[in-house]
């Protein structure tokens, strides 16, 4: 709105110079002026909707990447299963449910975790010690490979497993 009125002031005052000498020479100077602010006005205006898709686009771009992590998170917690992570790792090769084998029983597992699922957790990691049979540790040692390359969806579901276990 802005420019058109600049525009049509401009074409007025080329108009009027044609009525005179001075009145030319004014409304020459007239136009001149009017171009040059609507020159600035439409800078301005660029310069904002500049502005505005460099916003809009970084926040496009955070919201997607929210979004993705989401998407992950809700597509891992869906598909992992605590138990089948249990066996298809070869957990069951040195750990029973009920009975002390190579490893301790899941059920002392699961009493000696009991309210410290995140310690657990974190054993699995590799990040803690062992609380229940430190002298068997140097047995697990190799499978701790096989459960610090899970994501934490399933580091929460195979501990939510072994913690079922009474």
């Amino acid at each position: 709105m802005k420019k058109l009125g600049l525009l049509l002031l401009a074409v007025m005052m080329i108009s009027l110079s044609s009525c005179g000498s001075d009145d030319a020479k004014k409304a020459k100077e007239g136009a001149e002026q009017a171009v040059e602010a609507t020159k600035e006005a439409a800078q301005e205006a660029g310069d904002a909707v500049k502005e505005a898709a460099e916003k809009t686009g970084e926040a496009v771009k955070e919201a997607a990447e929210k979004t993705e992590e989401a998407a992950k998170e809700a597509t891992g917690a869906a598909d992992v299963n605590g138990k089948t992570l249990f066996a298809s790792n070869g957990c069951v090769a040195c750990h029973n449910p009920q009975n002390k084998t190579v490893g301790p029983a899941i059920k002392e597992i699961a009493a000696g975790y009991a309210g410290k699922k995140d310690e657990l957790v974190k054993f699995l990691k590799g990040e803690a010690k062992a609380i229940i049979d430190p002298a068997q540790f140097a047995v697990m040692q190799p499978n701790l490979a096989t459960t610090k390359k899970m994501n934490d969806a399933e580091l929460n579901a195979l501990a939510d497993y072994m913690l079922s276990i009474k």
